[in-house]
């Protein structure tokens, strides 16, 4: 029986281990009964046991333990904090508009093993049945549900222009997220905007594996001289893997893997970042039809995914160099940024095919770059670490 905790509270349930060391971590409470039933064993004494534990009249006494009914405590976030079936359950009822909680169970096949995606298809076809996945949960609430709530606002003279910085904070994991305005940017069309994951080794030591801490410099620079836009900076680390598992992949490419082939020998996805946050903190700002300055086809879909417009895709542009070469080839093979680096030789049909479904990226004029360094978006050699590049590697 899946509940919210809150209701697990309100009845007094404990959990039934104090160490959970169960695989996934499912947080049994101890097992309930209700006070009225003669053994609680068969499925209608069952079931009057869990009317009672959701009647939100039902106080703790109308419950006893232990029992033949197992309650289980879903997270607070739901399957934004786990991505579980406990809370799966409690997260469905609730956007149903319904009590927040739901009997579960696991189906067998007819072999005795557990019954897998491609058997609940089936299943449900011969059966009539409807089918959701907990990865459709996920993708809904991170459409729909308010993500991350504004903390404060400064004035931030910098080095490359004067901007405020608003910081958030992620209702989901307590992650922080800045936003560098400059400008009137709430109801305007067509700001210049970029989305950049941080990238600690290249956007404060400088590292030579990638290019984000040129691309950071470069997007504050172009939306100084624009005089309105918006760099946002979030807590992705590493493509999503964090800083320690990027520098594990680091090791991995020293030894002759490519980026993507590091993240996956280390068992994550070669892309583990989300658009949610970053969308709904723009969208906070007012904005809603952006220029994007990246390289990365994917992004735009991500964000126009929560609905903003994307009307032009501006290229960062700089080139190669011979630590980042092969990252970059590799960011453009297999990840399909859109590079056109002089000397990498990249295959442009592989590139386009990768992309199909993309919307197709328009260039942005170049113009002088005001520290003499060849600007951004001149050219035809791009390239974009993605929000922080060597983020996983």
């Amino acid at each position: 029986l899946a509940l919210s905790p809150d209701r697990c509270d309100e009845l007094g349930l404990d959990l039934m281990a104090a160490k959970n060391e169960s695989a996934f971590q499912t947080a049994f409470t101890v097992s309930i009964e209700a006070r009225d039933v003669t053994t609680g064993i068969s499925a209608h004494e069952r079931a009057h046991t869990v009317q009672v534990a959701i009647d939100p009249e039902s106080p703790p006494a109308a419950l006893v333990q232990p029992g033949h009914m197992f309650p289980l405590k879903a997270k607070p976030g739901g399957v934004l904090e786990r991505t579980g079936q406990t809370e799966a359950a409690v997260d469905l009822a609730r956007l149903a508009g319904l009590n927040p909680s739901g009997v579960i169970c696991e189906v067998m096949n007819d072999d005795g093993t557990m019954a897998r995606v491609p058997d609940l298809v089936e299943y449900c076809r011969r059966h009539d049945l409807k089918m959701i996945t907990v990865a459709d949960l996920i993708a809904y609430r991170r459409r729909h549900d308010k993500l991350v709530e504004r903390v404060v606002e400064v004035e931030l003279p910098t080095a490359l222009g004067a901007f405020n910085v608003v910081g958030f904070r992620s209702l989901v994991d307590e992650k922080h997220h800045v936003a560098m305005v400059k400008g009137e940017v709430a109801g305007e069309d067509d700001v210049l905007v970029r989305v950049h994951s941080e990238c600690l080794t290249g956007d404060v030591f400088h590292s030579l594996r990638c290019d984000c801490g040129q691309q950071l410099e470069d997007a504050l620079l172009r939306i100084e001289e624009e005089g309105r836009g918006v760099l946002l900076y979030l807590a992705q680390e590493g493509r999503g893997i964090g800083l320690l598992n990027k520098l594990r992949a680091y090791k991995l490419q020293q030894e002759g893997l490519d980026t993507v082939d590091a993240n996956l020998e280390l068992g994550m996805p070669a892309d583990l970042r989300d658009y949610g946050i970053g969308a709904q903190i723009l969208v906070d700002l007012g904005l809603g039809q952006i220029r994007l300055l990246t390289n990365n086809p994917k992004k735009i879909v991500g964000l126009e995914g929560y609905g903003l417009r994307v009307t032009d895709q501006v290229p960062i542009e700089h080139p190669a160099g011979e630590h980042n070469r092969e990252y970059l080839r590799a960011k453009a093979q297999r990840l399909g940024h859109l590079l056109h680096h002089q000397g990498l030789a990249l295959d442009e049909e592989m590139i386009h095919e990768e992309r199909a479904g993309d919307r197709k990226a328009t260039r942005a004029p170049g113009r002088a770059h005001p520290s003499g360094r060849t600007p951004p978006g001149t050219g035809r050699q791009a390239v974009d670490p993605e929000p922080g590049s060597e983020r996983g590697g």
